[in-house]
Parts: structure tokens; sequence; C-alpha cells
């Protein structure tokens, strides 16, 4: 059959076509070949012309390289660059700080401003010329030269700053310092740092130089709670920015990079010193000659007495960040200018800015610690002090709201919390101190200590840390599917789970990776979350987000927010009796626990402190049932300190600060505590007495009913007083009248 197919008329005419398509592709393939060769010696030959050898051909290989690298480069500084010009998404971004805030204390006096605080009305060309050479000669001095980044300058500085043991001049561009001001936090970071370049970058392709500089002189923060140099004029000098002499404008210059450091209202000696710096950069510079500096030298400026004058700056760059955020919210309507009274106690801010720095004066070199952070609040969650750091003139930089830190064996009330939930723990359950291995970690307690099984109040009390582990099991064994298979890991995980879940509830917002060590505090968190954590505890179990801003008023002195009107004010989060039973334990960690050192003198407290593996974090949070006061030492960049724990120093700090605070008010317990305090806590001896730490006598302040029996009048005056008015003057019925809203009522 194949055989008659292939002899057939058709199969012989197949057979032809398909010899013929072979012979063709064999040709084909044969003179693509010969073609190939042909073009490869023709570009051999071509390519022959630009041989080279010796030191050319080295030059060569080195530009083909460097052509690579850029190529690399180019594509890493892309990816690097995005992040930054993401910052800029917001087209409305020259007036991303269109606020105008005054804030209030607790107790209606004014204590500073954020936002459009700066006056930048007066005209870049009404500026005094010897003040414009001044910033320029000190901290930018080829503005007009550069593209946003000066290379050039920054070398000049770094070498000036080294002969002089000190900073003199500034690294950073004036367009690199405004891109930070108008985009990026003060956080320091090698991230900060790369944004920073390219947004300095980004504003000098879009804005004239005459713009950058005005806007530079108008947003930078200069001290005293001013922004932007006619403000600062004002506070400092009583002037307008056209009245500023060549002394008083060096001083003003001086204040770009640190602005606290060297506030003359704070210290005059330093602020003067800087300004004889800026002298010298004026002639260094050649924008001035030593003749023309010579009066200014002779006759230093000498600012309006403000030492009196407290400017709580780290409470109220967070504040600010919370009216911005209720403001974009849409919770002011229209409103811009506005007056915020805060939760703020400036006698309690003041202390805890002080208790910290004595700590770190006298025990830091002790430690190895450079920096503490404090937050103090009421249970509520209203904060009355927020100290973010040692030095707001050298850092601005908020530990107590930005910074993310271990928490360490303070997280384990969230681990014991969890487990009397369950029903199965109270105080008295015998609980397992013993080892314990999940995988092939296996925790130990703080000094190598061994426990066997003791009631759960004691393993609190001397924070074990297989306790906690041995806990996280249970927990997870309580909500594990009958009759599924034990697997200890898998248990331990489910019990984390719920851990994080409650955590989450009570306020802890920063991602808790879930690992083995959590219970032992492993994950990072924030200091004004704990704080308001605590809080819950503090409160039996009401919701208490951390808040500065009590009520807002607006330009008309009309109330368009109040805090204790939004719907999750006071919110019952946590089962109450929960929180009895967890406060009734934590008390014990003061009384005869871990914390022993921040015992009050007759005064309830309870709390627990924390220390991270290599004593890199100390905490101690803490609460009585008027004041919630979190308490951290460390350093910024996460070296280890000497054997600190959150049982020394920071118990300490917080005694002092507690200690002060609950001066002459109405005391309470902690929620569901029965023990009996003293009506009223009585002030510590005053004369000569050493070792006291809270000899530092508060002023009285007013009661709670106090204050709301104020708050009463004043709303009866506000309403009263414009329907007075307005029966007295027809013709002006929209007139506002009212008190400003200067008396504490929360």
């Amino acid at each position: 059959m194949f055989e008659e197919i292939r002899n057939s008329r058709i199969g012989k005419r197949v057979s032809r076509a398909m010899l013929a398509l072979d012979a063709w592709i064999n040709s084909s393939l044969y003179d693509s070949g010969q073609r190939a060769r042909t073009v490869y010696a023709d570009f051999s030959a071509y390519m022959d012309r630009f041989y080279v050898s010796g030191w050319r051909k080295l030059g060569v290989e080195a530009a083909c390289e460097g052509l690579t690298l850029g190529l690399a480069g180019s594509v890493v500084m892309l990816a690097l660059a995005i992040p930054a010009f993401n910052e800029t998404s917001d087209e409305d971004w020259l007036k991303k700080q269109d606020l105008a805030v005054t804030f209030l204390d607790r107790y209606g006096q004014e204590v500073g401003r954020r936002g459009i605080k700066h006056d930048d009305s007066t005209p870049l060309s009404a500026f005094p010329d010897h003040l414009i050479k001044a910033v320029l000669a000190t901290e930018d001095r080829r503005f007009y030269d550069h593209w946003g980044i000066d290379p050039i300058g920054t070398l000049r500085a770094v070498t000036v700053n080294a002969r002089s043991s000190g900073v003199v001049q500034g690294g950073s561009s004036i367009s690199q310092q405004l891109a930070k001001n108008l985009f990026l936090s003060n956080e320091r970071t090698l991230e900060r740092k790369v944004k920073e370049a390219f947004l300095a970058i980004w504003l000098e392709f879009r804005l004239t130089k005459p713009e950058i500089l005005k806007l530079y002189l108008d947003r930078a923060y200069m001290g005293g709670g001013t922004f932007g140099v006619q403000a600062a004029a004002e506070f400092y000098f009583n002037k307008t920015v056209p009245e500023i002499s060549l002394s008083e404008a060096a001083m003003l210059a001086g204040l770009f990079k640190a602005p606290t450091k060297f506030a003359p209202h704070i210290n005059l000696p330093a602020a003067r010193s800087r300004a004889n710096d800026v002298l010298n950069n004026l002639v260094d510079a050649g924008f001035m000659t030593e003749g023309q500096v010579f009066m200014a030298r002779k006759n230093p400026a000498t600012p309006v007495d403000r030492r009196r004058e407290l400017s709580p700056d780290w409470y109220l760059d967070w504040a600010f960040e919370e009216v911005k955020r209720l403001a974009a919210s849409g919770k002011f309507g229209n409103d811009r200018v506005i007056t915020v009274r805060t939760a703020l106690d400036t006698n309690i801010q003041k202390r805890a800015e002080t208790a910290i720095e004595d700590s770190l004066r006298l025990y830091g070199r002790q430690y190895r610690a450079t920096q503490g952070a404090a937050v103090v609040m009421e249970p509520n969650g209203a904060v009355r002090a927020v100290v973010g750091g040692r030095d707001y003139g050298s850092s601005q930089f908020n530990r107590a709201t930005d910074a993310a830190r271990q928490p360490g064996s303070s997280f384990k009330p969230f681990v014991y919390l969890t487990a009397v939930m369950t029903g199965k723990f109270h105080r008295d359950t015998i609980v397992d101190g013993s080892s314990i291995c999940i995988g092939n970690w296996c925790p130990s307690n703080y000094g190598g200590a061994g426990a066997g099984r003791l009631p759960m109040v004691v393993a609190l009390q001397k924070s074990l840390n297989t306790v906690a582990v041995w806990l996280s099991v249970k927990i997870g064994e309580a909500y594990w599917p009958k009759g599924q298979s034990f697997h200890l890991a898998r248990i331990a995980e489910l019990g984390r789970k719920k851990i994080i879940e409650n955590a989450r509830t009570m306020g802890l917002t920063t991602p808790l990776i879930d690992t083995v060590s959590l219970p032992l505090g492993a994950g990072e968190v924030k200091m004004i979350e704990m704080a308001s954590a605590y809080a819950v505890f503090a409160n039996g179990g009401k919701r208490a987000t951390a808040f500065a801003a009590v009520e807002v008023r607006s330009s008309h002195g009309d109330v368009i927010y109040r805090r204790d009107r939004e719907r999750d004010y006071g919110e019952q989060i946590m089962p109450a009796d929960k929180m009895a039973e967890m406060n009734n334990l934590m008390k014990e960690v003061v009384a005869g626990g871990t914390a022993t050192v921040a015992k009050l003198d007759g005064v309830v407290a309870a709390g627990k402190t924390g220390t991270t593996n290599a004593y890199r974090d100390a905490w101690f949070d803490g609460f009585t049932g008027n004041y919630v006061c979190t308490i951290w030492f460390g350093n910024d960049d996460d070296t280890s300190m000497n054997n600190m724990t959150g049982g020394s120093l920071p118990a300490r700090t917080w005694k002092e600060i507690m200690a002060y605070a609950h001066q002459g008010i109405e005391l309470k317990n902690p929620f569901g505590v029965t023990d009996a305090p003293p009506k009223v806590a009585a002030a510590p001896p005053m004369a000569g007495g050493t070792g006291d730490l809270g000899r530092p006598q508060r002023p009285t302040t007013l009661s709670r009913q106090s204050a709301e029996t104020l708050g009463r009048i004043e709303t009866l005056f506000s309403t009263a007083l414009p329907r007075k008015r307005a029966e007295a003057q027809p013709e002006n019925p929209r007139r506002s009248a009212g008190l400003g809203g200067r008396v504490n009522i929360d």
C-alpha cells in the first residue's frame, strides 16, 4: 500500500517537493553562514581600527567599567528617589502648614504656637542685608552657586568644625534644611538624609533661589515656640525684621542649627558666643570686614527677658501633629486659625524634663546611658507631659512619641491579662516557673535564676521569663480546638495571637511580630502607646487613646471640637473585673517586686519594669488612680548600657516625677484596688532635705470639682454675654464674646 502511494503521480510530486525544500533549507543555512562570516570579518576589521594597547587600553577599560557602574548607580538612585518624591504627592505642598494654632495649657495659659505663627508677610527685599548675609555665611555660603547639595560647602564645614572642636558651620545646604522642614521629620536616619538630598534638588528645580531662601527664613524653627525670623525677632527682641541690628541678626542666625541650645532667653552666654561665631563667619566669608562687625562684637544683643516663660516643645510638636490630623479629618470645618486648650500641665512638664536631665547628668555616665524620655497622662488618655529626649535643641526627634523600642518585661502584663481572661488563672493560681523550650528556643530568667511552682502574683513580682512563656502556652491550650492533636509550637503561637489581639485592643499599633520571644517583650512599641495601654489598666478597661487637644475654639471664640464628645471617648474595651485583678497583681510589683524603688509614700501605685537583651532599653510603666507615667532610658544608636534595669534609674525617675505630680491633689486608687490612701497627698519637706526625690513643691492647683464648677460658669457666661450684648447692640448681632476657653473643665 505504501509502495503504491509512493510510486503514484501524487507521491512522486510530494517527494520532489520535500527534496526541494530540504535543498532550499540547506542552501539557505549555508548562505547565511557565509554572510555571517563575511559580516563578522568586516566588523572585526572595522573594530580593529579602535584597538588600543598600553595605557590607552587601561583608560578604555576604566571608562567601560565606569559606564557600567554609572548605569547601576542610576538604577539605585532612582529607587532611592522614588520614596522622596512621594513626599511631594500633595499638590498643595506649600500650604501643608496652613494651620495657625495657639496652644493653651489645661489652665488656659498660652504656652506656645505652631503652624503659620511665622509671619511671612515681610518680603525678602525688606530683610536687612546684614541679616541675610549672616544666615548665608553661617548656613550656606555657596547658596546661589550650588544646585541643592553643596559638596564643597559640606567639606569646608567638616574641616572648620574639626578644627574648632564644635559645630561652627552647618553641613547641610539651605535647600536641604528647607526640604526637611517642609516634608520630613527630625528623625536622624540615613533614609531621611537620602530623602532630604533628593527633595533639595527637586526644590531647586521648582523654585527660584529667592523663593527658597524666603521659605527657609519663614519656616525654620527658632526656639521659644517660634517659627521663622519674623516671629523670632518679635519674641526675642520685640522688633520687626527690618528693625533688627547686626548684633541681633547674628544672634538670630545662630539659632538655625540648635534653636533651644542657643535660645537667648534660656542661655544668654551661649547665645552670645554663638553670635560671635556668626560674626566670624561674616568676616571669613568676605561678606563684611572686621571693622564693620566691631561694634556688634563690642555691644552684643540683649533679648527681652523671657526666662520665666516655658516652651514645652516636645509636647507642642506632638500636639500639633494631632491637631493636623484632626483638621485633615474635617473636625474643624474650614477653620484654620484656632486656639487649642490642651491637657498639658506645665508644672509636671517642667518637673519631668528636669527629672530626665538630672538622672542622666548624675547617673548617665555610670550606666552609659545618653537618652531618656517620659510620658505622663491621666487614666482617660489626657497627656499631661511629654519629654522626648534630653535636649530639644540638639535633637528634635521625639523618642516618647516616634521611637519604637523593645519594652522587655513591661510587656508581660498583656500576657498575664490574656491568661486571666481565660478564667483559669487568678492571683494565687500556681504556675510553672521551670525550664520550658519551644523548638530549640529555651528562655532563661534574669541572672539565670531557676524557679519551680509558685503563685502567679509572685511570678509577676519576680518577672520570671519562663512563666510568661509557659502562660502563652496555657493561653493557647484554652483556645485550642477540642479533639485536635497536641502541638506545642502551634499552641504557643495561638496563645501569642491572643496576646497580640489584647495588646492591639488596648492601644499598641506598632507591628508586633509574632516570634517565640514575644511574651518577653521582643516586639517594638512606642512609649506614648505603652502609656495609653497602661491607662486602660488604671481606668478599669476603658479606651485611653493618648490626646493633647481637650477643646478647640475658632478665631471667633466658638467651641468647634471637644475630645469628650468623640464617639470612642471612655468606651469600655476590656472587662472591668479582669482589669481589677491585674491591677491588684501589678501593685505587688511596686510593693515588693522589681519596682520597689518606685514606691510612693501614701499613694498606691502599680506597674511593671522592663529590661531588654544586653541592657539596650530600660523601662518602667506605672500608674496610680490619678496618673500614668512611662519612663525609658537608653541610647539612640541602640548600644548597650551598663547593667541598667527597669527597676533602677527608670523606677527612681518615675518616683521623682510622680511624687511631685501627686502633691496637693485628691488621691485615687488604681481601678479595683481597695487599699485606702490618705485623702490628699502631703507635700514632702522642703527644708534643706537631701535624697527626697519629691522635695520640689508643686503649686496648688484646682481640684477636678472646682474646675468643673468654673467650667459651668464659663459656659454660662459664654452663652449669656453674647446674648446680652446682642440685645444692647442690635446693629452688630454677630459680635463674639466669651472667656476664650481659659478654664480647665476636663
